[in-house]
C-alpha cells in the first residue's frame, strides 16, 4: 500500500488549498518515503484553527519504548484501527490530513513490478487520511510521527495492489480533523475507497523505485518518457 507518494506543491499553495494557519516550509517532493519527514495538517485543540507542521512518516506510540516500532507502522487498516494498540488512541482524537498529489503502486508483471503513478483526474491537491502521535525518548527529545489509513482498493487499484491509501472527501475535513469528535463508528464511514472515476493512473519510469531519486522525472508518464528519449 502507497509506499511512497508526491507532494510537488510549494507551501503557500498548500496552506490556501487546506486554509491553515501558518506552516513550515516546504519544497516540492516527488518520491516521498517511510521514516522521511512529511507534512501533516492538525487542528488546534484550543480553536478551529488548522496548522501545517511536519512528522515523520511511520507512527511511533506515544507508549513505545523503541522508535524502530515506526518502520512497521507507515499504514494503518482502516477496518482494525479502532482496535489495534498501537492506533486506537490516535484514531480518537489524534487524526490528521496527509496532503499528496499522487501516490505510486507496483504491479508484478513478468519483467518484474512495473511502478504506476495514481492521482486525481485534475492534478489537483488531496489528503489521505492520517493518524498522528507523540512520542519521547529517555533524553527528552520528542518525535512526532504519523502514519496513512488503508481501505480495500477501487476499481482504479484492484489489478495493480489489495489495498490503497484513504483518500478524504474536503467535506469531512473538518469532522475528522476534531480533536473533539470520538464517534468512531461515524469515522469509520469516512473510510471508504474513492471514487475511481474522480482519478486517473499512468506508469512511470523505475526511478521511483530509488530513494535518492526525488525529481518531476519520476512522477513523469512512462509514454512520454519514452518519446523525448526518442526525438
Amino acid at each position: 500500500m502507497c509506499g511512497r507518494y508526491r507532494l510537488s506543491r510549494r507551501k503557500q499553495l498548500i496552506q490556501e488549498y487546506f486554509d491553515t494557519a501558518d506552516g513550515v516550509e516546504w519544497e516540492p517532493r516527488y518520491n516521498i518515503a517511510p521514516s522521511q519527514s512529511v507534512g501533516i495538517i492538525r487542528q488546534d485543540r484550543a480553536k478551529p484553527e488548522r496548522h501545517f507542521s511536519l512528522a515523520r512518516w511511520g507512527l511511533i506510540p506515544y507508549w513505545a519504548k523503541n522508535p524502530g516500532i515506526g518502520y512497521n507502522l507507515i499504514s494503518a487498516r482502516s477496518e482494525t484501527v479502532g482496535s489495534k494498540p498501537a492506533f486506537r488512541e490516535a484514531f480518537k482524537s489524534r487524526r490528521c490530513l496527509i496532503p499528496a498529489d499522487g501516490f505510486y503502486e507496483w504491479k508484478r508483471n513478468v519483467n518484474g513490478k512495473q511502478p504506476f503513478h495514481f492521482g486525481l483526474r485534475d492534478d489537483s491537491l488531496f489528503a489521505f487520511a492520517g493518524l498522528w502521535d507523540r512520542w519521547k525518548d529517555a533524553s527528552g527529545q520528542v518525535v512526532e510521527s504519523c502514519s496513512i489509513l488503508t481501505t480495500m482498493p477501487n476499481s482504479l487499484l484492484a489489478d495493480v495492489h489489495d489495498r490503497m491509501p484513504v483518500i478524504l472527501s474536503p467535506e469531512h475535513y473538518d469532522l475528522w480533523l476534531d480533536p473533539g469528535f470520538q464517534r468512531t463508528e461515524s469515522l469509520k464511514g469516512m473510510l471508504s475507497p474513492f471514487d475511481a472515476t474522480l482519478m486517473k493512473r499512468y506508469p512511470v519510469s523505475t526511478r521511483v523505485n530509488f530513494v535518492k531519486n526525488d525529481n518531476p522525472e519520476c512522477a513523469a508518464a512512462l509514454q512520454a518518457i519514452n518519446a523525448a528519449g526518442a526525438t
